[in-house]
C-alpha cells in the first residue's frame, strides 16, 4: 500500500505561480513513475506530467514549458512547479505513484483556481 498526500494548491491570478506538493508513504520502495493528473469541472481526468525513478520527465503540451516536475526521493517527495498559471489550469490536480505491481494509487486532491 502507498499513501499520498498533496498540497500547496489554492487561489492564484493568472500569471502567477504555485508549487504542488505530493508525500508519500508506505511501501514507497515498490513506486516506480509519479505524476500529477488534474481534473476540471465537468471534464475528464487528464494526466499533467509524468517522474520514472531515473527517467525522463514528460509533460502534457499545455503545460509544457510553464510546468516542472520533480521528485526529491530521501524526502519522499514529488513537487510540480507551475509558473505562468492560466485560468484553464483550474482544476483539482492529483498525485500518483505506480508500483511494482502495475497498480496506480492516487491522492485525494487539490484544488488549484486561477482567477483572470
Amino acid at each position: 500500500q502507498v499513501q499520498l498526500v498533496e498540497s500547496g494548491g489554492g487561489l492564484v491570478q493568472a500569471g502567477g505561480s504555485l508549487r504542488l506538493s505530493c508525500a508519500a508513504s508506505g511501501s514507497i520502495f515498490s513506486i516506480n513513475t509519479m505524476g500529477w493528473h488534474r481534473q476540471a469541472p465537468g471534464k475528464q481526468r487528464d494526466f499533467v506530467a509524468g517522474i520514472p525513478s531515473g527517467g525522463t520527465t514528460n509533460y502534457a503540451d499545455s503545460v509544457k514549458g510553464r510546468f516542472t516536475i520533480s521528485r526529491d526521493n530521501a524526502k519522499n517527495t514529488m513537487y510540480l512547479q507551475m509558473n505562468s498559471l492560466k485560468p484553464e489550469d483550474t482544476a483539482v490536480y492529483y498525485c500518483t505513484a505506480d508500483v511494482r505491481n502495475g497498480r496506480r494509487y492516487w491522492g485525494q486532491g487539490t484544488q488549484v483556481t486561477v482567477s483572470s
